[in-house]
């Protein structure tokens, strides 16, 4: 097998790879959108509202250990 009919093997496989990942992209965008549209048409795809913003708690949670945190890195920064 000469070098030339390599690069043409080569050539060839790369280019059969590369539709086939385009094709499954493809396949999985048709059927993402045929999601969206099954769900929106059974009205699942409505969120259910809470009382309190989950990133309220997060915040109020992390708080102190984000002063601490800060505070470590100004001592470290001072010296």
């Amino acid at each position: 097998m000469t070098i030339i009919d390599m690069l043409k093997q080569s050539g060839l496989l790369t280019l059969l790879g590369m539709g086939v990942v385009f094709s499954f992209i493809i396949i999985m965008i048709l059927s993402m959108h045929a999601l969206h549209t099954v769900l929106h048409a059974l009205k699942l795809d409505v969120e259910e509202k809470k009382s309190t913003p989950a990133h309220a708690v997060v915040q109020q949670t992390t708080s102190a250990r984000d002063d601490a945190a800060i505070a470590a890195i100004a001592a470290a920064f001072h010296k």
